[in-house]
């Protein structure tokens, strides 16, 4: 990003308490690591401030990846340009490369990465599932072959974990989980998981060794199984964690499931506790989000808005657009028209040209896709404090969903989202067709040109 782009971009989100700098020195070494703050509710979704070591977060808040102290094309400075307060790493990557030793002698992760801003880091244990081939579990941990360098193994136990996460330095720090993917039938395997997830929380809290700046979170599992989720949560709770993440989702599962197990997790009275931050793990679709900020969500990551940008995929409110088809070529709209973003001067048929191609296009939409995402969720917190959310959430799906529309029509968003929605007293009977037959669209929709920014007047170079 150019410093005019940067300066710019600041600037434009410095009004906005919800999206710009963070405030400008740590929490008071006397105060706890965390300090949480409902500020308001609207349904059951909630707006909150979380303050970290670092500074204020503000929820409900997505966080970008950063596998080994990077989001791949931004600099630090880029981020926090954005408006970005807290991003993640990835301890078992970081502890490969350039390992954790190291990253503890130079005064941790964020002088490594000369970032301001706070950090999560993950555990681990989804490596679990991704790694699942390379890696052996057992009760003292999981043994994974490093997959960049054949033949050599690591030992990640619960100890070594929370050491290495230590060494990072992180503001928020996960509890190493047993994980089993969510597409998984072996009932034994299930329980299995369950129950060895929280005999290593514990032995995760005994090892923390710095509560005082780390806040140490941990996750429910449980699988798709009401039961096995219900004694996750309870006996989570009983651990006091200063906040607690929903995991073991988001890996292929029905969405009918999905959305039930995330509704059990923050449903009130039974679900996870109001007065702290609620995580949701490797959630990044936006129409995912908008639904899970509705059943009381506050924080969730994801390596998709940057991973998709790198094969040229742009993320607008009427879906997305793929930028290496051949319809833009000769397009010459910005790529998201009456939006102020930070490719606001840019065209469709540039992008189109060098998407793929040149480095910096990888940059560019990557850019684009997380200030699309910063900006979607600050916009969400925005409505939850003015007691609008429900509307928000309508004039959304509407605007992601223009092919779909009030009887007769065609098509109809997911009809997950109704189901999920209606149990939160959102309606939206009266947006679209829900009758039987019709035809459900995809929960990323592919950019159908007939949304608000078709009504543009094209522009030429």
């Amino acid at each position: 990003m150019t410093k005019r782009k940067a300066e710019e971009l600041s600037d434009a989100k410095a009004a906005d308490p919800a999206f710009g700098p963070w405030p400008g020195k740590p929490t008071s070494p006397d105060e706890p690591a965390l300090v949480f703050r409902l500020d308001a509710t609207c349904g059951r979704a909630r707006a909150s401030t979380v303050r970290l070591p670092h500074g204020e977060v503000l929820t409900p808040v997505f966080m970008p990846v950063g596998t080994q102290g990077t989001i791949k094309g931004m600099s630090s400075e880029d981020m926090e340009a954005l408006g970005c307060r807290i991003l993640l790493g990835n301890t078992f990557h970081l502890a490969n490369r350039p390992t954790t030793a190291l990253l503890d002698k130079c005064g941790g992760l964020h002088n490594f990465m000369q970032w301001k801003g706070n950090i999560l880091t993950d555990s681990g244990g989804f490596q679990m599932v991704s790694l699942l081939k390379l890696a052996a579990i057992t009760e003292q941990g999981v043994e994974f072959e490093d997959p960049k360098n054949a033949g050599s193994r690591m030992l990640l136990t619960p100890e070594k974990s929370i050491e290495s996460q230590n060494e990072i330095g992180a503001d928020i720090i996960m509890a190493l989980d047993d994980v089993v993917s969510s597409t998984l039938e072996d009932r034994d395997r299930i329980v299995e998981a369950t129950h060895r997830t929280l005999r290593w929380a514990d032995r995760c809290i005994k090892a923390h060794r710095k509560p005082h700046c780390q806040n140490l979170f941990g996750i429910v599992q449980g699988h798709l199984d009401p039961e096995l989720r219900e004694f996750s949560l309870k006996e989570m709770i009983k651990r006091n964690f200063p906040g607690y993440a929903i995991g073991g989702l988001s890996g292929g599962e029905a969405k009918d499931l999905f959305w039930r197990t995330v509704e059990q997790c923050t449903r009130p009275g039974t679900g996870l506790p109001e007065d702290k931050p609620r995580y949701l793990m490797g959630v990044g679709y936006p129409l995912d989000i908008v639904v899970c900020v509705a059943l009381g969500v506050d924080m969730f990551d994801c390596v998709y808005p940057s991973r998709t940008a790198r094969f040229g995929s742009a993320m607008v409110r009427t879906g997305q657009l793929r930028l290496t088809s051949s319809e833009f070529a000769n397009d010459f709209r910005p790529l998201e028209p009456g939006v102020d973003g930070p490719l606001k001067d840019y065209t469709r048929a540039m992008l189109h040209t060098i998407v793929t191609k040149e480095p910096v296009a990888a940059s560019l939409i990557t850019l684009h896709n997380l200030h699309f995402m910063l900006s979607l969720l600050s916009e969400m917190r925005q409505a939850i404090r003015s007691n609008t959310f429900g509307e928000w959430v309508r004039q959304f799906l509407k605007d992601f969903f223009p092919t779909a529309a009030p009887a007769p029509c065609q098509y109809c968003p997911p009809r997950w989202v109704k189901n999920a929605l209606d149990a939160v007293g959102i309606k939206t009977d009266d947006c679209f067709d829900w009758s039987p037959g019709r035809e459900e669209l995809p929960d990323m929709p592919k950019d159908s040109n007939k949304g608000p920014m078709a009504k543009e007047a094209d522009r030429s170079c």
